[in-house]
């Protein structure tokens, strides 16, 4: 399964290598990048403990453009993202390679709708300075859509990402002094603003 996941990723970059080398003039190669506010699932410190919902914070992204098509468009990116969610004291990071695969539609001059799913793998999770290693998928799938604006090679997008699915990582929350087996949910809930560059 760890095979496929790294296999679905490596075939979104050649996707991109191959939009470049047959850039045509109604396609483009580029680079983005950009912020997140964003949070994740629900906290457990316990089995029998009642969630804690978590406190949006400001993360970063950075990475690389295909697009295919003019008014009608096939647009995969490969992004590098980081997060953070705030639970009362303790912070929840993640690091993670996003792959979305998006079509969108020219509806207004340079301003157009988007929309598809992403595919993501999980790098790194830390909870209150515990490396979390245990997290059941490592590789899910969310939902992306927005709206952009390009101008000439300068394209600015706001969007909307959600993981389809829970995806909790266990683990021992000695940190906290009391021992206990914790878990969280590591789905996305992102706001995206991206600045994107044609090259």
């Amino acid at each position: 399964m760890k095979n496929f996941k790294k296999s679905a990723l490596f075939a979104a970059l050649l996707a991109l290598i191959g939009f470049s080398l047959n850039a045509q003039n109604s396609s483009a190669f580029g680079i983005k990048g950009g912020l997140n506010y964003s949070a994740n699932g629900d906290y457990f410190e316990s089995i029998g403990d009642n969630a804690k919902s978590p406190n949006r914070n400001i993360g970063y992204h950075v990475g690389v453009f295909g697009k295919i098509g003019d008014k009608l468009y096939f647009k995969p990116e490969l992004v590098y993202t980081a997060t953070k969610s705030d639970y009362e004291s303790n912070d929840f990071k993640i690091k993670k390679i996003d792959a979305p695969l998006l079509v969108g539609l020219k509806v207004l001059g340079p301003v157009s709708v988007f929309g598809g799913p992403s595919l993501q793998y999980i790098l790194d999770t830390e909870f209150d300075g515990i490396n979390i290693s245990n997290v059941a998928d490592e590789f899910t799938v969310g939902l992306n859509f927005g709206i952009g604006l390009n101008l000439n090679k300068v394209g600015i997008d706001l969007r909307y990402e959600r993981g389809f699915k829970d995806n909790e990582a266990n683990f021992i929350n000695n940190n906290l002094g009391t021992g206990m087996a914790s878990r969280i949910d590591t789905r996305p809930d992102h706001l995206i603003l991206s600045l994107s560059i044609a090259l």
